[in-house]
Parts: structure tokens; sequence; C-alpha cells
């Protein structure tokens, strides 16, 4: 694991999930279902909390769904799924969480907006109703600020304030001052209202990789609430993947974000599970956490006109995350194996001995063999047409061999 310097934040309790202080980094994720549809909704709970999320957010913005989130959390625990639910509120959260108690009750977590309610109008009704529900049933919230949704009220006066000054700042850095603000005020009028700081999770979210980033450093160092991080509507493809993955990993690297998530937009009937994967991989690229053996494999060049190099290293891509969920609970430490699937011998044997086993497989006018590396040193040739199971089945050998000692040994001692 990387050694971070990670800003202490204030732990909180999600649903028995902790998040900040010494606590792992968390993944979380949101469905894009009709929350009132209880099978949909409850079918992408299950996909995201099998691909790793470990915290699952629903929109609830109507009656209808909000009579069905106790049935979902039924369901899905009826299902043996314990992923926490946190419930998205926005303009109405207010008038639900009171007309529907076991909804309050069956969620881990309220998200609230403080745009989206009264902060900053003449009176915070509709907040502090907020706050009071998640005390009475000892739920934690998000405060989440969004720029797309900013406390209008407060932006206008820190622009004229701003405007009045000598020599006014830019507009952009008073829009940043403001999100912070939001944020701040809201958390300091959630404690005044008695929810303690270990139940308050704070996000400020903008679309800009710059923009986050500057953000997040100001709100970082302006309190101890455990802080969320997320690049608002950050795309789709590649530009949603490197937009969240460079501006969340300038942050993780700074020791900054107790909980994160990438939110990408899907391609239409693509698969949600996506952004918890891409969550994932940050974490995992930078030492962070792991999650699944890694592949190391080579882009391909004039060496490697096959393309068997490229299928087999998707194949053992796709079967070591296949294999996880079972492999998590017989083989502790597995998740953070090294495997290299390589190309040609330009770069091929050399990586292969880097990774806890690798291949290494012939180029272009190279000797048709694939010499197979473990532990650094040269382990077995393969040849022929089946090298796929042999690599396949050595793997499993491995695993089973370096990861099972524990559970082994925990055996005989018994």
């Amino acid at each position: 694991m990387a050694v971070i310097q990670r800003r202490r934040a204030v732990a909180v309790n999600v649903g028995g999930v902790l998040v900040g202080g010494v606590h792992p980094i968390v993944v979380q994720s949101m469905t894009n279902t009709d929350t009132a549809d209880v099978p949909s909704t409850v079918n992408q709970v299950m996909a995201l909390a099998r691909a790793g999320s470990e915290l699952v957010r629903v929109t609830v913005n109507t009656e209808d769904a909000a009579m069905a989130v106790p049935r979902i959390a039924d369901t899905l625990d009826k299902f043996g799924v314990r992923v926490p639910i946190v419930g998205d509120f926005h303009y109405n959260g207010h008038i639900l969480l009171k007309k529907y108690p076991d909804c309050a009750r069956a969620l881990s977590k309220y998200r609230i907006n403080p745009g989206n309610v009264n902060i900053g109008k003449k009176h915070d009704d509709n907040f502090r109703t907020m706050i009071e529900v998640a005390m009475e049933y000892g739920r934690p919230v998000r405060i989440g600020v969004n720029w797309g949704s900013l406390d209008q009220a407060l932006l206008t006066r820190m622009m004229d304030e701003n405007a009045a000054l000598p020599q006014p700042r830019d507009a952009r850095d008073v829009m940043h001052d403001a999100i912070v603000s939001s944020a701040l005020l809201s958390a300091r009028a959630a404690e005044s209202y008695g929810l303690p700081a270990d139940k308050i999770i704070l996000s400020a979210k903008v679309s800009g990789v710059q923009d986050l980033i500057d953000v997040y450093r100001k709100l970082a160092g302006s309190c101890s609430y455990a802080l969320h991080l997320g690049l608002t509507e950050a795309g789709m493809g590649a530009k949603g993947i490197v937009a969240t993955t460079a501006a969340l990993s300038i942050l993780l690297q700074e020791g900054i974000g107790d909980t994160i998530r990438a939110s990408l937009t899907p391609a239409p009937n693509g698969d949600r599970t996506e952004e918890v994967l891409v969550s994932q991989q940050v974490l995992q690229s930078l030492g962070l956490r792991s999650f699944t053996p890694q592949v190391t494999a080579c882009p391909g060049c004039g060496r490697t006109t096959s393309t068997f190099f490229q299928e087999l290293a998707a194949r053992i891509q796709t079967y070591l995350r296949e294999r996880m969920p079972v492999w998590q609970s017989r083989y502790p430490g597995v998740e953070e194996m090294r495997v290299a699937v390589m190309g040609c011998v330009v770069n091929g044997p050399g990586e292969s001995k880097h990774s806890d086993i690798g291949i290494s497989l012939p180029g272009t006018f190279e000797e048709p063999v694939a010499p197979v590396y473990v532990d650094g040193r040269l382990f077995r040739t393969l040849r022929g047409d089946h090298i796929v199971a042999e690599f396949q089945q050595i793997l499993d050998n491995y695993v089973e061999r370096r990861y099972g000692v524990a559970e082994t040994a925990e055996v005989a001692g018994d």
C-alpha cells in the first residue's frame, strides 16, 4: 500500500460502513432506475453491490419512491445483500421523511443538497426538519453542495460583497468560496440543531477538474468533517473516466477524501457497474486499496501482429474478477496478486519476472513458445494449442499454494 498521509477526518458510521478516520476509503455508487420500480432497483443495487460498491444511493423524489424504499431494503435483506442504502433528497425531502417514517428508518444515510432546501433564505425550517429526522433515527447525513444548484442567496451576497471591494477578486474564486461556505454553514447549522460531527459527511461537487481540486483543498483545510469526493457530471466514456481519474487522483494523493464515486454517464442500456470498477481502479492504482489481482499487459506493436496476447489478457482479467467473490474469503491477500500477460520477447520475460506470475507469448517471427514465470523464476515453457487452459491451471494452483497457506495453517491450528 502507498504511504500517503491522509487527512484525519471524524469517522462516520453509515449502516456499519465506517467512513473517515483511519478507515479505508469507501467506494459508493448510485442507481439510475425509477426507485418506485422495486424489482429493477433491487436488481441494480445487487449488481452494484456485487461489483464492490460499499454504499448505494437511490433517488427519493416522490411518494411512490419513498413507499418503495422499505420494500427494496427488505428484498435486499432476503437475498443476503447487506449494502447500506442512501436516500438522495431534493426539494421535498422534509415532507417525505416526515410522512414516511418507514422510509426514514430503512435508509442508512440521507443526502441533503442545501441549494435545494431553504438554507440561505429567511428561514431554514425544511433543512432543520430533515436534520431532526436524522437525529430521531440516528442516521448520518451527507450535506452535498453542487455548483449546478448552489444556494443562490449565499452566492449573490458573496458576489455583491466582492464587487464592493477596492480590488474585487476573480468571480471563479468567489464561486469556489461560496461552494465551500455553503457546505460549512450548513454543517454548522446541523450541529447547532443537535446533529454531532460524527453524523456529518460533506461534499462540494463541480464538473471541472481544476475547480474540483481547488474547492476540495479549501474545504479540507477548513474542517475535520469526513469528505465525499466526486467529479459531478463527469461525462461518458473516456472523457468521464479520464476526468474523474485526474481529479480524484490528485486529491487522494494529497490525503483528501474518505469516500468516492465516479459519476459516469453510461451508454444507452450500458452497465452501471462501470462506475464502481473505475473507483476501485483509481484507489488500487494509487496503492490505497486492493480489490482484485492486477493484470499487466503490453499495448502491442509491430512485433505482435497476432491478437492472441490481447485475447488472453482479456480472458485472464475477466477470470480474475469473476473468481474474486470466491477467492476473497478463501485466499486472503489474493487481491494484491500481480499477473503479466505479455506479447513478445522485448519486455515479456522481464515484466513477467517482476510480477507474481506472468506469461510471455511469442511475437511475430518468434519461436512459438510461451515461458511462464512464477515469483521471478522460469517455471515452465508452454507450447501448442492449450496454452490458455494450461496457464489458467498454473494460475489456479499458484493462488491455492500461495494464498491458501493461512487457511491451511488455521485448520492445522484447530
